[in-house]
């Protein structure tokens, strides 16, 4: 943001609303253009008037967009960070509170319970927490910034479009600084594409209808190509000798081929010979764990694409099942 932004995003937000002046107006031109944009895609007065009227932009917003932690956690932190006792232990009460709607979900889906559950954990504790910034002022203060205005100003659009369609209202759009929204952090256009009616009230509604919410990373799951009756992977023990350039996702092979090479299950059992496209990841390097990947694997990291986390959640699957 350059100087000029920042100086009137400070003297927007510090000063009141008749000493703001121009910088008040600077965010009401802005916004003017959003209806604009928003009523060409269909969006009703009312539903402006309601999600617009009296928004100002939030400085702890893009405080919190300036200050991402640049930092880099090896697998070993990030693995036991995440996958502590207390989730598991969450993720089992999750799994048998919600049984039959895990079930439904599965029905209509035909993707494990076990990994929803699992990318519902990772994500939001299992609803425990979902977020609780105004999504709509949020995304308008992010498009007004600039720095990807484009982005977020597509978001903002899609976020509004949701509103209309009486999904939820602006008070319970509640999701993170960065307009992640619900149960699974969906962003706007997200829900747009991939968010579900799972019981059939007429509103596709993450924030507080688990049904919802569950069918909804299930969908996200089975339009990314899940395999029902597959594995996402395991754990292995590879041969001595194995030469380490031969790992990563990029270098699939039949599982039966590392089976030939020596590639055992962690307590030295055989694993079934298939020709299944297999990748061995060492994330921690060589001599750390290292887990055989099946195409389940890469479905999971289209929620989002880091190794790390994919791997985090087929870990915690094996636990909460």
């Amino acid at each position: 943001m350059s100087m000029t932004r920042r100086f009137l995003l400070t003297a927007t937000l510090a000063l009141p609303p008749a000493a703001a002046g121009a910088a008040t107006q600077s965010f009401e031109a802005f916004l003017q253009g959003v209806r604009a944009d928003a009523r060409r895609a269909g969006v009703s007065d009312a539903t402006l008037r309601r999600a617009l009227t009296g928004l100002r932009p939030n400085e702890r917003v893009l405080e919190l967009d300036r200050r991402q932690p640049e930092f880099t956690q090896t697998w070993e932190q990030y693995r036991d960070a995440r996958l502590s006792q207390a989730r598991i232990d969450g993720g089992r009460r999750a799994f048998a509170d919600n049984r039959a709607t895990l079930e439904a979900v599965q029905a209509r889906y035909k993707v494990s319970p076990r990994i929803v559950v699992a990318i519902w954990g990772l994500e939001t504790n299992y609803g425990g927490f979902t977020g609780n910034m105004n999504v709509i002022q949020s995304l308008a203060t992010l498009a007004w910034d600039g720095r990807r205005a484009s982005y977020f100003r597509n978001e903002l659009i899609a976020a509004l479009k949701i509103l209309d369609a009486g999904h939820t209202t602006p008070d319970r759009m509640r999701g993170s600084w960065a307009g992640a929204m619900g149960h699974p952090q969906f962003m706007p256009s997200n829900f747009d594409r991939l968010a579900v009616d799972m019981d059939g009230d007429g509103r596709r509604d993450i924030w507080e209808n688990r049904a919802d919410a569950l069918g909804s990373i299930a969908n996200y799951l089975a339009r990314s190509g899940w395999r029902e009756e597959e594995l996402w992977g395991r754990e292995v023990l590879l041969p001595a000798g194995f030469n380490p350039g031969d790992a990563g996702r990029d270098n699939r092979r039949p599982l039966r081929e590392w089976i030939r090479m020596g590639v055992r299950r962690p307590d030295g059992a055989a694993m079934p010979a298939l020709d299944l496209p297999t990748a061995i990841l060492l994330p921690g390097g060589a001599g750390g764990q290292a887990f055989a990947v099946y195409p389940n694997f890469n479905v999971i990291r289209r929620y989002n694409p880091s190794d790390f986390y994919a791997l985090v959640v087929g870990l915690l699957s094996d636990r909460v099942g």
